[in-house]
């Protein structure tokens, strides 16, 4: 199905690489492609750290270079660099990511099961992304498929594991200010160097506050913040060299993002609100990590990486979307006479006003130790690394939940959940000859969890999972490798909360298991000065975990949210990226993403009660084909330019109902004057103002419609231009 539609759902894409002269195999978002700067890109979140260009697994990198080049502010702003990577835009920042069509959409209610994993340097924010401002940030790399052995549960479709700016050995500082359509007003700096004279303690601290207006006006208010983002975040990091033998490394973190959320219209306009009590989106999470890499002896090395985070977070929106004269003002069916019997004759002003709010503590800690060998170690004389190891991670979150209707109170649950998981992992790395090695490995990990609300549901589910990979990595030469890999991950199973007795059959779901089959190649051709990478993959779904809902026939306000197993699901698909140093001046780079997704059985009933029969058809947020396209250009006496135009094919909103989005191509430019201690740019986004959907909604909301199904869109940031200021002083 995917290579039937490639020549019509690509056209765009490949006609840009071909105007561009880009080789169509394309991978990496590093800006040059020299030798030593392929080897200089490492991937941090393995095992033990690798180059991009030797690790035998699907990832893109998007690093300072990139996010600069850019003018990245927030993982959203560079989203579209990597491929069959998604987002639904049911938050105000990315929050539910999706890998391969693999992640959720929201997290209403029930107990968080990240499918894509989310950690800041070290700290496990998993189903807690929104908080990833760009300042000062090293890279973000992001590991597509199952990563069972290196991470287990919270990775069953990947993992997006961003690094900071570690300290440096000498004194610098900088600071960023921008400033923008919209309100936009953002400072940044940073200082970083030794403590003493010594050199033995080194430290890094940076700041950044962005806020802006977040691009709606209610008119029912005046307003033209109720959508507004007010985003601090505080970062620190301090690296001791306690003796030749142990590094510590301790990073702090604190974020304090208090965004309003009023994103939803009844009219489909996108940006002109009625509310008359906007939500908020906030997330204040204060967190650190601290790891220890210890040369143990000659032939034991250990690592151990302790963290802890601890979030409030609270989601909150206006429900019927508008205020009480704008629903007074239309006629709905009055459905009781003055007796309280059926009438469903006479018209009277409608009267519809619905607030929905749930406020959330966090408290995540984990633990991981692991011992690996040396050269001295190895196994089976000489040719085989190995490493095993335990992790634990300890979860709670408490939950209070209300909602009010017509000014009565609706729904309150208050809830408290815990779950600890323990696992124990190990790899085996086998130089089976001068160019093929083999890798092996295994995660076996216990989670043991409990439920309890107010409303008589308790849970108790404890489960034993695994998951792991077998690798064949082939050297070609010294500039090219390719690779086969077999991966498991897995998911845990959980429960739904808060269903009438009709849905006795979803109190719970069963744990779910991914298989992926994956080949890939990576080199580049120095004469030319190219980089490649390219994978292609299989994944197989058991026991498939989708969100599925029904609208309440007797309080249209409510919903049942709950989730199940859905038989099995199939995917494959391509993901292709490259970077091109074209000439000394111009730089140019792509991505490209493939991607067909089927269910195998599966029946869903929609809000308006009828049966819809997804058997085969694609999941939601898999859209076909997604690409970027991007060229950077510097000359000598100091003048920048980078332009990047990405795309997506349209995908289904849900698996609980047929809606799409919309395909769409957004363009973004940034132009400039860049000194050795000082730099200023002109910049925008979204230069067409494309409009475009990223998340939406099948249901009835107007009640003077009878509560008819609609699909309700909320549409990504419009058009921006603004200015940034840089200073960076060594």
């Amino acid at each position: 199905m995917l290579f039937s539609t490639l020549p019509r759902k690509t056209k765009l894409a490949a006609a840009i690489i071909t105007t561009l002269g880009i080789p169509l195999p394309v991978f990496s978002a590093a800006p040059t492609v020299a030798d030593e700067d392929i080897e200089h890109i490492k991937v941090t979140s393995s095992f033990r750290s690798e180059s991009l260009q030797h690790s035998a697994s699907s990832i893109t990198v998007l690093d300072s270079n990139l996010i600069q080049d850019e003018g990245g502010e927030h993982f959203e702003d560079l989203l579209h660099n990597v491929a069959n990577l998604s987002w639904a835009g049911g938050s105000s920042r990315p929050k539910y990511f999706q890998i391969r069509g693999v992640g959720e959409q929201e997290e209403y209610q029930g107990a968080p099961n990240s499918s894509v994993g989310f950690v800041v340097d070290d700290i496990d924010l998993s189903g807690l992304g929104m908080t990833s401002s760009l300042y000062d940030i090293e890279q973000v790399e992001v590991l597509r498929g199952p990563q069972g052995t290196r991470f287990g549960a919270n990775a069953l479709a990947g993992m997006i594991y961003t690094t900071s700016n570690d300290p440096t050995d000498t004194r610098e500082f900088g600071a960023e200010i921008s400033g923008g359509q919209e309100d936009l007003f953002s400072y940044a700096g940073f200082a970083s160097g030794p403590v003493d004279n010594s050199g033995d303690l080194l430290y890094r601290v940076s700041i950044q506050q962005h806020n802006e207006n977040g691009f709606r006006d209610n008119d029912y208010l005046g307003s033209d913040d109720s959508n507004e983002r007010d985003e601090l975040t505080l970062r620190s990091k301090f690296r001791w060299f306690a003796s030749d033998e142990l590094q510590v490394d301790l990073a702090l973190l604190y974020a304090n993002f208090d965004n309003g959320y009023d994103a939803w219209t009844l009219d489909n306009n996108g940006f002109t609100t009625l509310t008359d009590q906007p939500g908020k989106d906030k997330q204040e999470t204060t967190g650190g990590s601290l790891k220890l890499n210890w040369e143990l002896n000659e032939f034991v090395d250990l690592v151990s990486i302790s963290s802890a985070a601890h979030t409030n977070h609270r989601h909150a929106y206006d429900g019927d979307w508008a205020n009480p004269e704008y629903w007074s003002a239309l006629s709905c069916t009055d459905y009781y006479d003055e007796n309280g019997n059926g009438d469903f004759t006479d018209q009277i002003p409608c009267q519809y006003d619905y607030t929905w709010d749930k406020q959330a503590t966090r408290d995540t800690y984990t633990q991981e130790v692991r011992l690996l060998s040396t050269e001295q170690s190895r196994l089976f004389s000489g040719t085989t690394d190995w490493l095993t190891g335990l992790y634990i991670q300890r979860l709670e979150e408490d939950n209070d939940l209300e909602s009010y209707y017509n000014g009565f109170p609706d729904l309150f649950l208050q809830s408290d959940y815990e779950a600890t998981s323990i696992a124990l992992f190990g790899q085996l790395d086998t130089q089976l000859n001068a160019a093929a090695s083999l890798s092996l490995g295994l995660r076996v990990e216990q989670r043991d969890a409990s439920y309890d609300d107010d409303g008589g549901d308790s849970f108790d589910p404890d489960e034993t999972m695994w998951g792991g990979h077998i690798t064949l990595n082939y050297l070609i030469n010294e500039r090219w490798q390719s690779y086969g890999k077999l991966a498991r991950g897995y998911k845990a199973g959980g429960f739904n909360t808060g269903l009438p007795d009709d849905f006795s059959d979803n109190r719970e779901f069963d744990s779910e298991t991914l298989d992926n089959l994956e080949f890939g190649i990576k080199g580049y051709w120095p004469e030319q000065q190219v980089s490649v990478q390219a994978a292609l993959f299989y994944m197989h779904r058991d026991d498939q975990q989708v969100e599925a809902s029904t609208q309440d026939p007797n309080n249209p306000q409510r919903f049942f949210l709950y989730t199940a197993n859905a038989t099995n699901s199939d995917s494959y698909g391509l993901e292709l990226e490259t970077s091109w140093q074209a000439t000394d001046n111009l730089t140019l780079y792509s991505s490209l993403g493939l991607l067909d997704t089927e269910f195998d059985d599966y029946v869903v009933t929609q809000a308006d009660g009828s049966e819809l029969d997804l058997s085969g058809r694609e999941l939601a947020h898999s859209p076909n084909y997604q690409f970027s396209i991007g060229a950077t250009w510097r000359n000598d006496e100091g003048w920048f330019a980078n332009i990047n135009l990405n795309g997506s094919d349209g995908y289904y909103y849900s698996d609980n109902h047929d809606q799409k989005a919309d395909s769409y191509e957004l363009l973004n430019a940034r132009l400039g004057y860049e000194k050795e201690d000082w730099s200023v740019y002109l910049w925008g986004r979204n230069i067409t103002d494309e409009k475009y959907g990223v998340r939406g909604f099948y249901f009835g909301n107007e009640p003077d419609q009878d509560w008819a199904p609609k699909l309700y869109e909320r549409y990504g940031d419009p058009q921006q231009f603004g200015v940034t200021f840089r200073y960076h002083y060594l």
